[in-house]
């Protein structure tokens, strides 16, 4: 991800500012212990998947695994993500990443896109990528979850329609669950943002985990009871 995008972000907020909450500092204790038999979430991902300049255990893989376990969903969440991949780059090492897993993943969240937008690949690009990865894991019978980005205002209307309509098309074509905006929880929010104005910070990351762990345990649920 690059500041460019969300700068461009927080300045249309900053349009329409709402006072926002007091932040939660991040939990600090030891996360709950893992079962040994415990379904696998593999996070394939870019940065925000990376937990890019933050300490080990508050990226949010690691902060997911944690709430979710907490919560008695015993999940084991693997982190697969390279900071800066674009979808062609994801879809080029899907398969060294899935064939090289100690144990099949119940569930793949894929979360790629944003650095086709920052770039201006063109929106068909980036949804045949996505196209190809879900068809992919459709074949080797892995359920798959999307976490949706959307387009930077100042990349323009039509570009923004035909990207920000990748994900709901793709999340429909293959029936699997999908988180609109990953970056919503921390839209706005300076503070819970690092200082390169662009990646969620340890309690940004949180922030983000308490907005999505739900759908994600809906999604490992259902993955573990499909026909």
């Amino acid at each position: 991800m690059s500041r460019f995008f969300l700068l461009s972000l927080l300045l249309v907020s900053a349009c329409n500012p709402a006072k926002a909450p007091d932040p939660a500092p991040p939990a600090q204790g030891p996360s709950a212990i893992v079962p040994a038999n415990a379904p696998v979430i593999l996070a394939f991902g870019d940065s925000l998947y990376a937990g890019y300049q933050l300490q080990q255990g508050q990226g949010y893989p690691a902060r997911l695994e944690a709430a979710l376990n907490a919560a008695g969903t015993p999940v084991k969440v693997v982190p697969a993500a390279v900071s800066g991949d674009t979808t062609a780059a994801g879809l080029q090492r899907l398969a060294f990443a899935l064939d090289n897993q100690p144990v099949k993943p119940t569930l793949v969240m894929v979360g790629l896109g944003g650095n086709d937008m920052l770039r201006g690949l063109p929106p068909a690009q980036t949804r045949a990528n996505l196209d190809a990865i879900l068809a992919e894991l459709k074949r080797r019978k892995l359920p798959a979850m999307l976490t949706g980005m959307l387009a930077a205002p100042n990349m323009g209307a039509d570009y923004g329609r035909e990207f920000n309509a990748i994900f709901p098309a793709l999340a429909k074509k293959y029936e699997v669950p999908r988180i609109p905006f990953f970056l919503a929880p921390v839209f706005g929010h300076k503070e819970w943002i690092l200082e390169d104005n662009v990646h969620p910070n340890a309690v940004g990351i949180d922030r983000i985990v308490d907005a999505t762990k739900g759908e994600v345990a809906k999604a490992l649920d259902a993955a573990e009871h499909r026909p």
